[in-house]
């Protein structure tokens, strides 16, 4: 209280425009004017913090799952094929950010089981040195990954690949390469039988539904190469692939294109931040709308307290000092309502993983489909740097808010004021 009562009398008497009013009617009904003001800025800000949060969790969630099944870097040898890539990969381990290298062998294919078809990316890959470079192998939900073996031509299917070909474990698929073998019949596709030996699930639609799995020397003999088309690394930080990839490419011996898992999805992730940056601008309005309810509440106030700026002015006070009043008042219901908005989105954004569920069980819909959606379940992923951002925006509005209301009560004039009173 000591604290309070040595605030400079701008400062009280803000205040106390602020608190709730007991007197009468009209100064209880500017006092509510001031919560409404209060919880739009609330509400203007918990807006953007949530969806901000839940877009930061979507692109922090689909770039994980793709680099569950897709490499850090992948290197290739401008021939098509690299029979000597333990060479180039030991060149590429005395990179202190590479921790992990295996080959690898990628194709377009369809599969067909029964009548059912559906096209596919299949990848040929050494079992034992992929859990190196990706996390398909703890990804198995059915049977084993270390059943890949040579000359058994085993598969491993992803979870809605297996459901659309109707296939379990033990079954048989039929793999087609659109690179035939002309014969004088004309060009035939090459075609074999494969053994389903796993089925995994990496929690994204598009790599569960196309993805396949088989031995590297089952693709080699399949397509025809003569080794891998090249291999794969994962890094410590996968954020530093972009420079890591540079470096690489300075180092490596011999003719190497590289590219870093950032270009292989460029469009998306680009799309995703301007995505980001337009819905930061939209939601900005909402707290600028906001904003424009605390002027109108700023201004009933001046036309209401014109008498009591009038005995300010005759007792001594500027109209700087006016000023200050008003702006104190805006102030602290700019202030009250960002951090209550910070409070409420930061909360909601923190438990966004059992509010969305709750609201699914109780409306009985489903928010996300994985059918529509890369994910099924609502990510979030709350960070610090856009809750100041948004904070300090909506500080910044509020106080541009008070300017005009401040202004015009500084403009009162005490004869005038007083003449009716």
């Amino acid at each position: 209280m000591s604290l309070i009562k040595n605030l400079p009398f701008e400062w009280l008497v803000g205040l106390r425009y602020t608190r709730a009013g007991r007197r009468s009617g009209r100064n209880s009904f500017i006092s509510f004017i001031s919560l409404i003001s209060i919880l739009g800025i609330g509400l203007g800000v918990a807006a953007p913090i949530i969806v901000l949060s839940v877009m930061n969790g979507f692109q922090k969630d689909v770039r994980d799952h793709m680099l569950s099944v897709l490499a850090h870097i992948e290197i290739f040898d401008a021939r098509g094929v690299m029979p000597d890539w333990q060479a180039s990969a030991k060149e590429a381990l005395l990179n202190k950010e590479v921790t992990g290298a295996a080959p690898f062998t990628e194709a377009q294919v369809m599969l067909t089981r029964d009548d059912a078809l559906r096209g596919a990316v299949v990848r040929g890959v050494l079992p034992e040195k992929e859990p190196q470079v990706s996390d398909v192998a703890a990804q198995v939900k059915l049977g084993s990954f270390n059943a890949l073996k040579a000359g058994e031509f085993n598969v491993v299917l992803g979870r809605e690949l297996a459901r659309a070909l109707h296939a379990q474990l033990g079954d048989k698929v039929t793999m087609l390469s659109p690179q035939g073998q002309v014969t004088p019949a004309g060009v035939i596709p090459r075609l074999k039988q494969f053994t389903v030996v796993g089925i995994f699930e990496a929690g994204h639609y598009e790599f569960d539904s196309t993805f396949a799995f088989i031995h590297l020397s089952d693709a080699e003999k399949m397509f025809r190469l003569d080794g891998p088309s090249g291999y794969r690394l994962r890094i410590q930080d996968m954020l530093r692939a972009p420079q890591v990839a540079l470096e690489l490419a300075r180092t490596l011996s011999g003719d190497r294109m590289i590219r870093d898992w950032s270009q292989l999805n460029r469009t998306w992730f680009a799309a995703v931040q301007t995505e980001k940056r337009m819905m930061f601008i939209v939601l900005t309005l909402i707290i600028a709308v906001a904003a424009f309810n605390l002027v109108s509440t700023l201004v009933m106030t001046v036309t209401e307290k014109q008498a009591d700026i009038a005995i300010l002015r005759t007792l001594g006070a500027s109209p700087s000092s006016i000023m200050k009043i008003f702006m104190v008042q805006g102030a602290v219901v700019g202030l009250v309502g960002t951090t209550l908005g910070i409070g409420t989105g930061a909360l909601i954004s923190l438990n966004i993983d059992v509010i969305v569920p709750f609201i699914e069980h109780l409306l009985g819909i489903q928010i996300l489909s994985k059918e529509i959606y890369v994910l099924s379940t609502m990510p979030s992923d709350l960070r610090w740097s856009d809750v100041g951002m948004i904070g300090g925006v909506a500080i910044a509005l509020a106080f541009l808010a008070t300017l005009y209301p401040s202004w015009w009560a500084a403009r009162v004039k005490p004869a005038e004021a007083l003449r009716y009173e």
